[in-house]
């Protein structure tokens, strides 16, 4: 049990100076869990434990708390909001059976003005405190952040894989049917293939993506009109039964590109995704195809309620996501990297009066 006077905020105080402050002091007891103050409580006082051990702690984010700091006998907490007169930043809990000598915020005013000293203890202190706080503060926010990146990507790697493991699920189902003919089971060994190659691409994407490095992209010569139209038709199969249907009103045009076809089947997926989480009612995705001297236009749009202005400048910043429920902000980003390490450009806009619309470009070779 710590006396007042060994606590290192009064230590060099007169005998008088002691006196004024025992005369002060009260001595509440707090069972184990019991909450001293909370954080936002005005500060009405200074903490001195006499017996047992204090937790601080606060809020890291809007929904979890973290430890700041243990405060043992003879320590002493709550001087901040006594000296700026603010709310409380923190909560105080005791952490076992613990008493306290508690001096009201007044007498410790007078006490820094009569006692040069006690002025000098408690800005040494508040320093000394105020490192460990802050030290514990940033590793705790680091853990944290931490964690929820973990729990994005997870999130991320469940939506995005949703679909392709679908597809993989129906077509074992269909090659599994006693009835099923030869060619029903090679089709379905076909879609089973080509969905693992697509989740492999997706992996390898996620996994460059979170290295932050410039992916290595393996370009080749592509007919853009058949990589579109095969591609549409896979996606179309895909979506069958739901109320979202895929339109445009010219052909992709018959130009040859050098492209990645894993990464430009992976922007078009995270693209016609993104459509289909505006428009949870269903609608329409409709693609339009322009060429210019240098480049080849793309551009998707969707009959949803268009893109929030509060979204609109980190729409392609990562984990960047604003009023869905389900998906992590990522996709946009990847799209983003994929276009670029095309040395094409990606862009985006409302519609009057419709939806959301994605325009892109890839060079012309």
């Amino acid at each position: 049990m710590a006396a007042l006077e060994t606590s290192r905020l009064f230590g060099g105080l007169t005998e008088s100076e002691l006196r004024v402050l025992k005369e002060a002091v009260r001595t509440p007891s707090f069972a184990p869990g019991k909450v001293i103050f909370t954080e936002g409580d005005i500060g009405d006082g200074l903490y001195v434990v006499r017996s047992g051990s204090v937790l601080i702690s606060a809020f890291v984010n809007e929904a979890e708390r973290r430890p700041l700091s243990h405060v043992g006998e003879g320590d002493f907490f709550g001087e901040m909001a006594v000296v700026d007169n603010e709310p409380r930043s923190a909560t105080a809990t005791a952490e076992v059976e613990t008493e306290v000598y508690f001096i009201p915020r007044e007498v410790v005013l007078q006490m820094l003005e009569r006692s040069p000293k006690l002025a000098v203890n408690l800005m040494r202190e508040f320093s000394l405190h105020r490192r460990e706080f802050n030290r514990q503060y940033i590793r705790e926010v680091l853990e944290s952040e931490r964690l929820t990146l973990v729990g994005r990507f997870a999130r991320a790697i469940v939506h995005d894989f949703k679909n392709p493991l679908n597809v993989v699920g129906i077509a074992a189902d269909l090659a599994a049917m006693d009835n099923a003919s030869l060619e029903v089971r090679q089709m379905a060994r076909n879609r089973i293939r080509g969905q693992i190659d697509r989740l492999t691409a997706m992996i390898n994407e996620l996994l460059e993506f979170t290295r932050g490095s410039e992916s290595l992209s393996v370009l080749v010569k592509t007919n853009y009109r058949e990589f579109v139209l095969r591609l549409l038709e896979e996606i179309r199969t895909e979506m069958s039964g739901t109320p979202i249907s895929i339109e445009y009103d010219q052909d992709p045009p018959a130009v040859p590109l050098l492209v990645d076809p894993v990464r430009l089947n992976h922007l078009f997926i995270n693209l016609i995704n993104n459509a289909t989480d505006a428009m949870p009612d269903g609608g329409k995705i409709k693609f339009r195809f322009a060429v210019t001297e240098k480049e080849v236009v793309t551009e998707i749009a969707d009959t949803g309620h268009g893109i929030a202005p509060e979204i609109f400048p980190r729409l392609f910043q990562a984990f960047a996501t604003y009023g869905k429920s389900q998906g992590t902000g990522l996709g946009l980003s990847i799209c983003k990297r994929i276009i670029q390490d095309h040395r094409g450009r990606i862009e985006a806009r409302n519609d009057q009066g419709s939806g959301a619309v994605f325009s892109f470009t890839l060079p012309l070779q």
